[in-house]
Protein backbone atom coordinates (compact mmCIF):
# COMPACT_ATOMS: atom_id res chain seq x y z
CA UNK A 1 0.00 0.00 0.00
CA UNK A 2 3.00 2.04 0.98
CA UNK A 3 4.67 2.07 -2.22
CA UNK A 4 1.04 2.61 -4.59
CA UNK A 5 0.88 6.09 -2.77
CA UNK A 6 3.96 6.99 -3.46
CA UNK A 7 3.07 6.10 -7.48
CA UNK A 8 -0.08 8.71 -6.86
CA UNK A 9 1.99 11.38 -5.45
CA UNK A 10 5.19 10.58 -7.99
CA UNK A 11 1.81 10.93 -10.72
CA UNK A 12 0.14 13.99 -9.30
CA UNK A 13 3.46 15.96 -9.02
CA UNK A 14 3.25 16.48 -12.67
CA UNK A 15 0.02 18.09 -12.39
CA UNK A 16 0.02 22.19 -12.76
CA UNK A 17 -0.08 23.07 -8.84
CA UNK A 18 -3.77 24.92 -9.42
CA UNK A 19 -5.30 21.64 -10.38
CA UNK A 20 -3.24 19.70 -7.58
CA UNK A 21 -4.49 22.13 -5.54
CA UNK A 22 -8.30 21.45 -6.34
CA UNK A 23 -7.53 18.05 -5.85
CA UNK A 24 -6.21 18.26 -2.68
CA UNK A 25 -8.89 20.56 -1.09
CA UNK A 26 -11.65 17.65 -2.32
CA UNK A 27 -9.05 15.31 -0.82
CA UNK A 28 -9.14 17.38 2.77
CA UNK A 29 -13.24 17.49 2.25
CA UNK A 30 -12.82 13.75 1.90
CA UNK A 31 -10.63 13.94 5.41
CA UNK A 32 -13.07 15.97 7.27
CA UNK A 33 -15.71 13.69 6.38
CA UNK A 34 -14.31 10.37 7.35
CA UNK A 35 -11.47 11.54 9.93
CA UNK A 36 -13.57 11.20 13.23
CA UNK A 37 -10.28 11.13 15.36
CA UNK A 38 -8.98 14.24 13.75
CA UNK A 39 -11.86 15.87 13.37
CA UNK A 40 -12.58 16.06 17.30
CA UNK A 41 -8.97 17.09 18.09
CA UNK A 42 -9.39 20.03 15.77
CA UNK A 43 -12.91 21.22 16.92
CA UNK A 44 -11.06 20.70 20.69
CA UNK A 45 -8.33 23.30 19.59
CA UNK A 46 -10.08 25.65 17.70
CA UNK A 47 -13.38 25.62 20.96
CA UNK A 48 -10.22 26.27 22.97
CA UNK A 49 -8.52 28.81 21.03
CA UNK A 50 -11.71 30.81 19.24
CA UNK A 51 -13.91 30.62 22.30
CA UNK A 52 -15.55 34.43 20.44
CA UNK A 53 -16.44 32.26 17.59
CA UNK A 54 -19.62 30.06 17.20
CA UNK A 55 -20.36 26.61 16.27
CA UNK A 56 -21.19 26.87 12.94
CA UNK A 57 -17.90 29.59 12.54
CA UNK A 58 -15.84 26.89 14.02
CA UNK A 59 -16.99 24.12 11.85
CA UNK A 60 -16.52 26.04 8.88
CA UNK A 61 -12.84 26.98 9.81
CA UNK A 62 -12.23 23.35 10.76
CA UNK A 63 -13.56 22.67 7.49
CA UNK A 64 -11.33 25.21 5.67
CA UNK A 65 -8.09 23.55 7.76
CA UNK A 66 -9.14 20.29 5.95
CA UNK A 67 -8.80 21.15 2.74
CA UNK A 68 -5.50 23.50 3.23
CA UNK A 69 -3.97 19.76 5.13
CA UNK A 70 -5.38 18.08 1.66
CA UNK A 71 -3.34 20.35 -0.46
CA UNK A 72 -0.48 20.20 1.53
CA UNK A 73 -0.40 16.74 1.82
CA UNK A 74 -0.41 16.31 -2.02
CA UNK A 75 1.89 18.86 -2.73
CA UNK A 76 4.58 17.58 -0.46
CA UNK A 77 5.48 15.25 -3.69
CA UNK A 78 6.53 18.44 -5.13
CA UNK A 79 9.30 18.67 -2.56
CA UNK A 80 10.32 15.01 -3.30
CA UNK A 81 10.63 15.14 -7.05
CA UNK A 82 10.08 18.57 -8.35
CA UNK A 83 13.15 20.58 -9.97
CA UNK A 84 14.84 23.55 -8.28
CA UNK A 85 13.76 25.56 -10.88
CA UNK A 86 9.79 24.66 -10.70
CA UNK A 87 10.31 25.05 -6.73
CA UNK A 88 11.76 28.47 -7.19
CA UNK A 89 8.80 29.48 -9.41
CA UNK A 90 6.00 28.41 -7.03
CA UNK A 91 7.80 29.12 -3.53
CA UNK A 92 8.83 32.94 -3.16
CA UNK A 93 10.89 34.45 -0.77
CA UNK A 94 9.89 37.92 1.26
CA UNK A 95 12.64 39.76 4.01
CA UNK A 96 14.92 37.41 3.12
CA UNK A 97 17.71 39.78 2.93
CA UNK A 98 16.78 39.83 6.84
CA UNK A 99 18.10 35.97 7.27
CA UNK A 100 21.23 36.66 4.30
CA UNK A 101 22.55 39.75 6.26
CA UNK A 102 23.14 37.67 9.61
CA UNK A 103 24.60 34.67 7.96
CA UNK A 104 26.92 36.69 5.57
CA UNK A 105 28.02 38.66 9.17
CA UNK A 106 28.74 34.93 10.55
CA UNK A 107 26.04 35.41 12.97
CA UNK A 108 24.33 32.60 14.24
CA UNK A 109 20.58 32.36 13.13
CA UNK A 110 17.86 30.63 14.63
CA UNK A 111 14.67 30.78 12.28
CA UNK A 112 11.61 30.36 14.13
CA UNK A 113 9.15 28.13 12.14
CA UNK A 114 5.90 27.39 13.85
CA UNK A 115 3.91 24.47 11.90
CA UNK A 116 1.82 26.18 9.83
CA UNK A 117 0.51 23.95 6.58
CA UNK A 118 3.41 24.98 4.32
CA UNK A 119 6.60 24.45 6.73
CA UNK A 120 8.02 21.55 4.21
CA UNK A 121 7.44 23.80 1.36
CA UNK A 122 9.46 27.04 3.00
CA UNK A 123 12.43 24.12 4.15
CA UNK A 124 12.49 22.66 0.75
CA UNK A 125 13.00 26.85 -0.73
CA UNK A 126 15.50 27.44 1.89
CA UNK A 127 17.65 24.58 1.67
CA UNK A 128 18.35 26.01 -2.07
CA UNK A 129 19.53 29.03 -0.52
CA UNK A 130 21.45 28.20 3.00
CA UNK A 131 23.02 25.29 4.02
CA UNK A 132 21.21 25.01 7.85
CA UNK A 133 20.57 22.23 10.27
CA UNK A 134 17.21 21.08 11.64
CA UNK A 135 15.81 18.66 13.76
CA UNK A 136 14.17 15.44 11.89
CA UNK A 137 11.73 12.90 14.10
CA UNK A 138 11.83 9.55 12.01
CA UNK A 139 8.84 7.91 10.64
CA UNK A 140 7.01 4.80 11.43
CA UNK A 141 6.74 3.69 7.48
CA UNK A 142 9.84 3.10 6.51
CA UNK A 143 9.06 4.13 3.07
CA UNK A 144 7.70 7.41 4.33
CA UNK A 145 10.31 8.17 6.22
CA UNK A 146 13.02 7.54 3.44
CA UNK A 147 10.92 10.64 1.31
CA UNK A 148 10.43 12.64 3.95
CA UNK A 149 14.04 12.45 4.61
CA UNK A 150 15.06 12.73 1.48
CA UNK A 151 12.68 15.69 0.85
CA UNK A 152 14.63 17.83 3.30
CA UNK A 153 18.02 16.64 2.30
CA UNK A 154 17.92 16.59 -1.54
CA UNK A 155 19.07 20.39 -1.88
CA UNK A 156 22.52 21.55 -0.47
CA UNK A 157 24.15 20.64 2.27
CA UNK A 158 21.72 20.51 5.11
CA UNK A 159 22.66 18.77 8.81
CA UNK A 160 19.59 16.76 9.49
CA UNK A 161 19.84 15.75 13.79
CA UNK A 162 17.95 14.08 15.62
CA UNK A 163 15.58 15.02 19.12
CA UNK A 164 18.17 12.36 20.45
CA UNK A 165 21.48 14.00 19.38
CA UNK A 166 20.64 16.84 22.34
CA UNK A 167 21.50 20.12 21.92
CA UNK A 168 25.23 20.30 21.14
CA UNK A 169 25.32 19.37 17.96
CA UNK A 170 22.82 21.96 16.82
CA UNK A 171 24.56 24.83 18.77
CA UNK A 172 28.20 23.86 17.01
CA UNK A 173 26.10 23.98 14.11
CA UNK A 174 24.42 27.29 14.43
CA UNK A 175 28.14 28.22 15.24
CA UNK A 176 30.02 26.89 12.70
CA UNK A 177 27.14 29.34 10.09
CA UNK A 178 24.18 27.57 9.54
CA UNK A 179 21.29 28.51 10.67
CA UNK A 180 18.84 26.42 12.42
CA UNK A 181 15.39 25.63 11.41
CA UNK A 182 13.31 25.38 14.89
CA UNK A 183 10.03 23.70 15.26
CA UNK A 184 9.41 24.68 18.95
CA UNK A 185 5.77 24.84 18.99
CA UNK A 186 4.28 21.85 19.71
CA UNK A 187 3.19 19.45 22.73
CA UNK A 188 6.55 17.18 23.32
CA UNK A 189 5.42 16.16 27.12
CA UNK A 190 6.97 17.40 30.04
CA UNK A 191 10.57 17.75 29.30
CA UNK A 192 12.44 20.62 29.01
CA UNK A 193 8.73 22.29 29.00
CA UNK A 194 7.14 24.94 30.56
CA UNK A 195 3.21 25.97 31.04
CA UNK A 196 2.61 29.12 29.56
CA UNK A 197 -0.36 30.43 27.95
CA UNK A 198 -1.82 29.93 24.08
CA UNK A 199 -4.49 31.00 23.46
CA UNK A 200 -5.38 31.97 26.77
CA UNK A 201 -5.03 28.07 27.93
CA UNK A 202 -2.18 26.46 29.58
CA UNK A 203 0.10 24.76 27.08
CA UNK A 204 2.95 22.57 27.56
CA UNK A 205 5.96 24.57 25.87
CA UNK A 206 9.83 23.67 25.13
CA UNK A 207 12.03 26.95 26.10
CA UNK A 208 14.32 25.55 23.63
CA UNK A 209 14.09 28.86 21.46
CA UNK A 210 15.25 30.85 24.98
CA UNK A 211 17.85 28.53 25.85
CA UNK A 212 19.33 27.53 22.54
CA UNK A 213 19.93 31.33 21.08
CA UNK A 214 21.46 31.92 24.57
CA UNK A 215 23.85 29.21 24.55
CA UNK A 216 25.08 29.77 20.80
CA UNK A 217 24.81 33.89 20.82
CA UNK A 218 21.85 33.37 18.29
CA UNK A 219 19.34 35.84 16.26
CA UNK A 220 15.84 34.77 16.61
CA UNK A 221 14.67 35.34 12.96
CA UNK A 222 10.95 35.05 12.76
CA UNK A 223 9.74 32.46 9.40
CA UNK A 224 6.64 31.56 8.56
CA UNK A 225 5.32 29.91 4.97
CA UNK A 226 2.16 30.62 3.61
CA UNK A 227 -0.07 28.59 1.37
CA UNK A 228 -1.41 31.01 -1.00
CA UNK A 229 -4.89 30.69 -2.61
CA UNK A 230 -5.83 29.16 -6.06
CA UNK A 231 -2.92 26.80 -6.33
CA UNK A 232 -0.63 30.04 -6.49
CA UNK A 233 2.19 28.85 -4.56
CA UNK A 234 3.61 29.44 -1.39
CA UNK A 235 5.94 32.31 0.29
CA UNK A 236 8.49 32.12 2.79
CA UNK A 237 8.14 35.74 5.26
CA UNK A 238 11.54 36.31 7.17
CA UNK A 239 11.09 39.15 9.89
CA UNK A 240 13.41 41.22 11.42
CA UNK A 241 15.45 39.61 14.13
CA UNK A 242 13.84 40.13 17.73
CA UNK A 243 15.67 42.38 19.46
CA UNK A 244 15.94 42.23 23.00
CA UNK A 245 16.27 38.34 22.79
CA UNK A 246 16.83 36.07 24.86
CA UNK A 247 16.58 37.75 28.42
CA UNK A 248 17.34 36.00 31.51
CA UNK A 249 13.69 35.40 32.22
CA UNK A 250 13.20 31.49 30.31
CA UNK A 251 9.06 32.26 30.77
CA UNK A 252 9.06 35.42 29.82
CA UNK A 253 10.77 34.28 26.44
CA UNK A 254 8.49 31.14 25.80
CA UNK A 255 5.52 33.74 26.76
CA UNK A 256 7.01 36.26 24.18
CA UNK A 257 7.06 33.19 21.41
CA UNK A 258 3.82 32.25 22.06
CA UNK A 259 2.20 35.62 21.82
CA UNK A 260 3.73 36.19 18.70
CA UNK A 261 2.76 32.96 17.33
CA UNK A 262 -0.54 33.47 18.26
CA UNK A 263 -0.39 36.73 16.12
CA UNK A 264 0.65 35.22 13.36
CA UNK A 265 -1.92 32.46 13.33
CA UNK A 266 -4.60 34.78 13.37
CA UNK A 267 -3.88 35.88 10.11
CA UNK A 268 -4.18 32.50 8.56
CA UNK A 269 -6.23 30.43 11.27
CA UNK A 270 -6.53 27.95 8.52
CA UNK A 271 -3.07 27.02 7.75
CA UNK A 272 -1.98 26.16 11.72
CA UNK A 273 -1.72 22.78 12.40
CA UNK A 274 -4.61 22.08 14.57
CA UNK A 275 -5.05 18.70 13.75
CA UNK A 276 -1.96 18.45 16.65
CA UNK A 277 -3.33 17.73 20.29
CA UNK A 278 -1.47 20.81 21.51
CA UNK A 279 -3.01 20.56 24.85
CA UNK A 280 -2.54 17.24 25.23
CA UNK A 281 -0.06 17.95 28.23
CA UNK A 282 -2.07 19.17 31.36
CA UNK A 283 -0.81 20.90 34.56
CA UNK A 284 -1.05 18.67 37.21
CA UNK A 285 -4.90 18.12 38.73
CA UNK A 286 -6.46 18.93 35.11
CA UNK A 287 -8.57 16.91 33.43
CA UNK A 288 -7.53 15.71 29.23
CA UNK A 289 -9.12 18.15 26.87
CA UNK A 290 -8.90 15.40 24.14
Amino acid sequence: MSYLAVAVFWLLHWLPLPVLAVLGEALGELLFLVGRHRRHVVTVNLRLCFPELDDAARRRLARAHFRALGRSLLERGLVWWASKERLQRLIRFEGVEHLRALVDAGTPVMMLSPHFLGLDMGGARIAMEFDSVSVYARQNNPVFDRLLYHGRSRFGDQLLLSRQDGVRGTIKAMKAGRPFYYLPDMDYGRKDAIFVPFFGVPAATITGVSRLSRLARAAVVPCVTRQLPGGRGYVVQFGAPWPDFPTEDVEADTLRMNRWLESVVRTMPEQYYWVHRRFKTRPRGEPRLY
